[in-house]
């Protein structure tokens, strides 16, 4: 990986750019107040014709086990995603990350895929959108495979909606299982450059409408 020393002032606009030249910020904490670019060497990239669906895990989204929603409460999401965990002491989510993805929200360039058990939110994630790319940020759980199902039902949704790159910046053993791949920088470049010069379209289905486990799944079969 690589990265530049610690930033100045960053806008939302900033941020913008630096996703499409292929770079991202990152803190060391929740508690430090900077933040650095990253620019990794090899990126995690989900070819959306090429996810890993298990067994049991369709057999989850197809029974509709839990309800996906998009873009409901980003603060919830965020705060989902910072929160500690036994397998996940430390975060780099700070409050500088907290106000710009949230001022990219408001703007329509982040989005949230949200899972939910009845009432309670069990898992989401959320990203930025920029052309026909979608970054993924981060994403938790709090029941088993929320996360997995959120993933998936994004990646339909990308699909559907003419997406043609689904970053995930870095590949984790966890990832991999789900069809994450690295791919060298200057190839990832090249994926990127068409990626943001396409049209794409998040809200295919639209905010509101239930999208079914067994259509997520007929569109990432094609």
């Amino acid at each position: 990986m690589s990265s530049s020393g610690q930033t100045a002032e960053i806008t939302p606009q900033i941020l913008l750019r630096a996703y499409s030249i292929g770079m991202f910020p990152m803190a060391e904490g929740a508690d430090d107040p900077t933040l650095f670019w990253v620019d990794p060497d090899m990126r995690g990239v989900f070819p959306l014709d090429r996810m890993i669906v298990s067994k049991k895990l369709a057999r989850t989204i197809r029974a509709d086990v839990y309800d996906v929603r998009i873009d409901e409460d980003f603060e919830a999401v965020i705060d989902g995603c910072a929160a500690m965990t036994p397998d996940r002491p430390n975060t780099w989510i700070n409050q500088r990350i907290r106000k710009l993805y949230r001022e990219l929200f408001d703007f329509g360039f982040v989005h949230t895929v949200e899972v939910f058990s009845g009432r309670e939110r069990v898992g989401g994630l959320y990203g930025v959108k920029i052309g026909a790319a979608f970054f993924g940020e981060s994403m938790f759980h709090r029941a088993t495979d929320a996360s997995k199902v959120g993933l998936m039902h994004l990646a339909a949704r990308l699909r559907a909606g003419g997406f043609s790159l689904l970053d995930t910046q870095f590949v984790t053993p966890h990832l991999a299982t789900l069809g994450a791949i690295e791919v060298p920088r200057d190839a990832y470049h090249l994926v990127l450059d068409d990626a943001i010069g396409r049209m794409a379209d998040f809200n295919v289905w639209p905010k509101g409408e239930t999208v079914r486990g067994a259509q997520v799944l007929d569109v990432l079969k094609t």
